[in-house]
């Protein structure tokens, strides 16, 4: 029989799900012992003599499976999943010599993942179960490293739907993934050269790499001149940034004049254009050094509200202008 609609009662519903499933993952903290560090131990040395760290769980264990060995791929940990009945029929194959794996199961008693874990025991393959419960089960006992949960019940009677148990075992197997890559000092540098492509691959960019303003292209003009002088100069320049860079005679740059700037001057102190620039130009306008990501001028440009950005090197010089359009083109800030 379907449920009549009532908002209020759907949102609470829908709340006390979201509550339950933070308070599993935040229930693994007073789980977490010695064994963590032997897990994270094992992920690295495996990782470290070229081996791969093979996956594997049954049903929805399996589906999060599959989502912790795409995390371990992607941060340099060598990794595929397996299915545990194809490993039955021919897939035990995929396991090579120096290779680990993480089973999964919150019962612990899975006979496809307990048969699984016998058998690559038997080939000293070392592994880390993952398990619900005080570690007692079957899957536990197999395992070289057992890592526990704890008792957690589910968000819902619903059918008794895995929830609360495989959302906090998705954010152990991330956490294990993060680890093991901080001991082995993966960078954001390597991070980005794995992530060439897409919304994330644009946000590891150096900004220097997609600066349309720099060079022949960039106005930078003395402090020293006026309003008038200053428009006369950029207009030479053909196209143009959206502001002028201003420096002083040591060429480190000392503010912004924005298209922005121009136009309440010309409406509310007209008179001000032959005066100095240095008078009327933003001073210390925020910047950003050459050795930044774009990920740095997002952050940036939401916490400011700063249209144009300045790339400046170590000594404050100019390099560069970034438009916020060049960020709104490669879809990484919404107009």
């Amino acid at each position: 029989m379907k449920t009549p609609e009532n908002k209020a009662d759907e949102r609470g519903f829908v709340e006390g799900v979201l509550r339950a499933e933070a308070e599993a993952v935040g229930s693994i903290c007073g789980q977490l012992g010695e064994p963590l560090h032997e897990a994270i131990g094992v992920l690295v040395r495996c990782a470290d003599g070229g081996g791969s760290i093979v996956v594997s769980g049954m049903g929805k264990s399996g589906l999060i499976g599959r989502k912790i060995s795409a995390t371990l791929s992607s941060l340099a940990l060598p990794s595929h999943d397996v299915h545990p009945s194809e490993a039955m029929h021919g897939d035990l194959g995929k396991f090579r010599e120096g290779d680990c794996a993480i089973l999964l199961s919150f019962s612990g008693e899975t006979e496809e993942i307990v048969a699984l874990a016998e058998i690559l025991g038997q080939d000293n393959v070392p592994i880390i179960s993952i398990t619900g419960g005080t570690g007692g089960s079957a899957l536990a006992r197999a395992a070289t490293v057992p890592l526990t949960l704890g008792v957690m019940n589910e968000a819902s009677d619903l059918a008794m739907a895995p929830t609360c148990s495989t959302t906090a075992t998705l954010a152990l197997g991330d956490a294990l993934a993060l680890a093991a890559a901080r001991r082995r000092s993966f960078s954001a540098d390597d991070f980005a050269r794995r992530h060439p492509g897409g919304t994330l691959g644009g946000l590891l960019r150096p900004v220097t790499d997609v600066l349309r303003f720099k060079g022949d292209s960039l106005a930078v003009l003395s402090d020293a001149i006026t309003v008038r002088q200053a428009l006369e100069q950029a207009s030479e320049l053909g196209r143009r940034p959206g502001a002028i860079m201003l420096v002083n005679k040591h060429r480190v740059m000392t503010g912004l004049f924005t298209d922005g700037d121009l136009r309440r001057l010309i409406v509310m102190r007209p008179e001000l254009l032959d005066g100095p620039i240095a008078e009327v130009m933003t001073r210390d306008p925020m910047s950003l050094p050459d050795t930044s990501l774009v990920r740095d001028a997002v952050r940036l440009v939401r916490e400011s509200r700063q249209d144009e950005i300045p790339i400046v090197d170590e000594g404050g010089h100019p390099v560069g202008l970034l438009d916020v359009q060049d960020l709104i083109a490669m879809k990484v800030v919404q107009s």
